[in-house]
Order: C-alpha cells, then structure tokens, then sequence
C-alpha cells in the first residue's frame, strides 16, 4: 500500500505552467498577479479591500500594528489554535488573554469571552478553526458592547461561510493563509480583507517598507516591513482559485465518508457542524478516548502507510507562554487541553478516494 499523508496539495500541470510563464518572464515581485489574486477576494467575498501579504501569520501581525495595538493593550484569543494567533500579540507587545474553546466546535465558546474582558482589552482574535466558522455573530455583538476590535483569524476557513456570509468579513480584518496544508497554496503567503479605506491604506504602506507615493516620488512615510507576496505565488494562487468551489465540495464529500464510517466507533468523539455553517475542513480533526496513548497512534498508523497528527495546540499549554503566563490549562482551559492531548487529525485532501479513507479508518481502529 502506498502512503497516505495528512495532506497533499493539489497543484496541477496547469498551475505548473502558469507559475512558470511569470518566472521566464522576469517579473516576480509583487505586480499584476498579486492585484488579480486581491480582485478576485474581493469580488468573491463581496468585500471591499484585500491586501496580499507574504504569510498568513504576517496578516495578523500587520493588524494588530495597523489597529494601534500594543505595550499595555489585551487581546483575547482562543485557547487552542496554531500558535501564530497568539505568537502575534506577544510580537506586538500586547498580552495575550486565553479564552476557553466550545469542545464540540473547536473554537472560542462566546460564553466565557466577557468575563474576560478588562479595562484593557483591546481587540478580539476569533480563530475559525478547521474550517469552521466560530459564532462570529454573537462575538461582533460582545465586540461592539465593549467597543473591541475584532481580527478574524480564518487561516484555515477560505470559503467558509455564516448565514450565507463568508468569514473573514465580519470583523476589522479577515486574516487568510495559503500554506500548503490550506485549500488553495501559494507556498507561503495569505492575505487581510477589511472593509475600512483607512486600515486597507495603511496595510498597503506598512506592507512594502512604508513607502507612499507623494507628488509622484516615492517617500518612506512610516517604518514598515516587507511584507510582499511575490507575483509567482499569487500566480499560483490565482490558477487555482476558480476550482475553490469544487474543491471545497470535494473536502465535505470526503467529511461526510469519514463521520459516516466512524459513526460506528463511539469512542471516537467526531466534529459537528451547527446549523448555518458551511464547513469547508481544513483538517478533519476527531478526538480520541484519553486512555489511549496518541503518539503511541500517530506511530503506529505511520507504520501502517497513513500520516496522522495533532490538529492544533493548547497554546498556554505550550513552554512559551507557561514559561511567561504560569497558567493551569486542566483548570482554565480543559477542552483547549482535551482538543490537544486527545486530537487526532486524519488525511484529508482533494486527490483522497473513499477507499483510501475507508483504509484510514480501519487502521485507526487496528491502531487504537
């Protein structure tokens, strides 16, 4: 049996060719495919501006910088996500605020965010993990309530919608990344939606070394960061990006093998999608008993051909922040600490067969 990774692009012959064409012609920095890639974001998301950045941790940074955020400021953040989101607002100087998650879901749980609010807090990182959007309605509301920004982190959510609506709107910024493991690649790279002119122009000098065009000269009007997506990549992105429906349908067809084949297994605690959500799984991430030793499983179904992982992080949990915070996870944080310890994330990606997952499941059974 040939291995069956966690993931695997889907890059074609065509997005080959088009990534090619842009190298021989000798324009690779940021150009007209980097535009065409923001124009389309715009269009497809119905929002007003989009700016493409190097990487998806770079889209948070510059909005938390663009917001004011820093020394002195809070900002709440979701207990379990990559450690990106709360890397950021360590970077920034702010001091990140750890926020319980719903187990079911996988993201923050709305309910406990006011209790963490103080005179301090600043803003608010909703993570839309897996794919899922998190309750981004009831967050806007506690948002507006105490007058806190909101940066959706939808680094995994590209399609995802609430109601209708495409995450990654909502909020000030929508934050997207197009690392390999994501629906659509650029290698590297992502990219800030926002609806407001002000932040977009300022996301836009901060970005590309703080330059401004003034009186038809460049001028260095704040100290910013090269930021840039190459034209390459957005090429790349671009080439894939009118299959994103399709691929989005493939991911929830290949969901539903999975939760309908593991439905049998109730030691397996399996995602759930709440009604209104579209659900676009970035990662098909389950839970397993906690008697059950998961690197002991990660191993196994490695010897067995299939590649497994742990979905994300507990992230107060981590050295970085227990070194720095000292905070005790089992008793502020117990599904973030479950979803870490017990999560499993199994294969899931375009080129994937129902045989190959029915494969998957059967050797996590023989593996646990």
């Amino acid at each position: 049996m040939s291995f069956i990774p966690l993931m695997r692009p889907n890059i074609t012959e065509d997005d080959i060719k088009t990534v090619c064409e842009v190298l021989r012609s000798g324009m690779l920095v940021q150009g007209k495919h980097v535009e065409q890639l923001e124009n389309r974001l715009i269009q497809t998301f119905q929002g007003k501006f989009a700016s493409a950045l190097s990487n998806g941790t770079a889209t948070l940074h510059l909005a938390l910088k663009v917001l004011g955020i820093g020394p002195g400021d809070e900002v709440i953040v979701p207990a379990f996500s990559f450690m990106a989101t709360a890397n950021v607002v360590e970077l920034i100087g702010a001091t990140p605020v750890f926020v319980d998650i719903d187990i079911d879901t996988f993201n923050i749980d709305p309910t406990l965010i006011e209790a963490a609010i103080t005179t301090r807090t600043r803003a608010i990182i909703p993570v839309h993990e897996f794919g899922l959007s998190a309750e981004i309605g009831e967050i806007m509301n506690i948002a507006a309530k105490y007058s806190l920004h909101v940066i959706e982190d939808a680094a995994c959510a590209l399609g995802a919608t609430e109601n209708g609506r495409h995450v990654g709107t909502f909020g000030d910024f929508g934050s997207f990344s197009f690392h390999p493991r994501k629906a659509i690649t650029t290698g590297e790279g992502g990219a800030l939606l926002t609806n407001k002119p002000d932040l977009h122009k300022t996301v836009q000098i901060l970005r590309n070394h703080g330059i401004q065009m003034k009186d038809g000269e460049i001028d260095f009007s704040d100290f910013g960061y090269n930021y840039r997506l190459t034209d390459f990549q957005a090429a790349l992105f671009n080439s894939q990006f009118a299959r994103l429906p399709q691929i989005i349908e493939t991911r929830q067809k290949l969901a539903a093998i999975y939760l309908s084949e593991l439905k049998a297994y109730p030691q397996f605690k399996l995602p759930s999608v709440p009604p209104g959500k579209n659900h676009t799984w970035q990662t098909f991430h389950i839970l397993i008993p906690d008697y059950i030793d998961r690197g002991n499983v990660i191993e196994k179904m490695r010897s067995y051909g299939i590649g497994t992982n742990y979905g994300a992080q507990c992230m107060p949990f981590m050295n970085s922040f227990r070194r720095k915070y000292n905070l005790d996870c089992h008793r502020h944080f117990p599904n973030a600490l479950k979803a870490y310890l017990q999560g499993l994330a199994l294969p899931l990606y375009e080129g994937l067969t129902p045989q190959d997952i029915h494969v998957c499941v059967n050797t996590l059974i023989k593996s646990t």
